[in-house]
């Protein structure tokens, strides 16, 4: 049976995340012949709402406001309320962004639904959408599906692949007029204290490093070897600890969650806590002086050396293919 599934998008800098797409596709399926529609919040993001169809949605509901310029829970929530009143989906999804993964369960709470976050895959099955999401920090995963009601889900990045940008996609656009009050919460001021570059969550490519750096200024090296990879530089929370690196870059359990194409461990000893960040990884290569690290036992290839060695060598032979 046909659905209209809602399709959250979110923007970071003037740009969508690559999630917000994926979504797209995966409402695509829910939907089974129905309606995708997307919808953005911000400050002034209509010229932006052509780009989700283009992904795929059908028609794009924008709204606008001052008090969305910055991300709130209150303001998120009561935008989005308003959206889902107005469109009345069968189904909601966005990201499992820091964005996704806290306003979702207010607005759940809200709009009295249930929610299944952090889903990696989907799949049919008789007509219903099974979800599959990963439990007890990646050692197992669970089946879920949503028998009655509204289906809300949040998606990890990386998971579901997008379709594929087309010009010829054509939809209506339209504002939705929504007077967002009561805010708790004011954003005065912004400080970004993460590195530049690609973003670790969505990276395709991460190289991340462990208390094996031995200090602030070997991250260098791992650096390199990202700029070349088109990939992005990532941590344990051990690097992050013993000050080597910014705890934006830190992976694990308590820190971010990825799901890259390529994941070098680089001096990682491959602790549960740092691996339940980073064990969905399509293919994860281990680089450790200790043939016994524990990062051995997920890797699918291993290279057992001194990382000050290996890694300006790999980065010289991707070097002579890739630039």
């Amino acid at each position: 049976m046909s659905k209209k599934i809602l399709v959250v998008g979110e923007i970071r800098d003037g740009e969508f995340r690559n999630v917000s797409f994926e979504a797209i596709a995966a409402a695509k399926q829910i939907a089974d012949g129905g309606e995708v529609v997307g919808t953005l919040l911000g400050e002034t993001i209509g010229d932006l709402a052509n780009e989700m169809i283009l992904y795929g949605a059908d028609r794009v509901v924008t709204v606008e406001s001052d008090k969305l310029a910055q991300y709130t829970p209150e303001g998120y929530t009561q935008a989005l309320h308003a959206v889902v009143e107005k469109e009345n989906p069968e189904g909601i999804l966005l990201g499992h962004t820091s964005i996704g993964r806290d306003v979702a369960p207010k607005l759940a709470s809200r709009l009295k639904s249930g929610l299944v976050s952090d889903v990696v895959s989907m799949e049919n099955d008789q007509g219903e959408t099974v979800f599959t999401r990963p439990i007890y920090s990646g050692k197992a995963f669970e089946k879920k599906v949503i028998e009655s009601g509204l289906v809300f889900a949040t998606l990890r990045p990386n998971n579901i692949p997008a379709l594929e940008r087309d010009e010829s996609r054509s939809g209506g656009t339209e504002s939705l007029d929504v007077e967002i009050k009561d805010l708790q919460t004011i954003i005065k001021e912004v400080v970004k204290n993460t590195a530049s570059g690609v973003d670790l969550s969505e990276a395709s490519v991460i190289v991340a490093g462990g208390r094996g750096m031995k200090g602030e200024e070997n991250f260098a090296i791992l650096n390199e070897l990202a700029d070349v990879l088109g990939g992005a530089v990532g941590a344990s929370r051990g690097a992050c600890d013993a000050e080597y690196c910014d705890y934006a870059l830190q992976i694990g359990q308590t820190g971010k969650v990825v799901t890259p194409d390529l994941y070098i461990a680089v001096g990682l000893s491959g602790a549960i806590q740092h691996v339940a960040g980073m064990s969905n990884s399509k293919v994860i290569v281990a680089i450790n002086k200790d043939p016994e690290a524990e990062i051995f036992q997920i890797a699918d290839y291993g290279i057992v050396g001194d990382l000050f060695d290996v890694v300006p060598k790999l980065t010289d032979e991707f070097k002579k293919v890739l630039v």
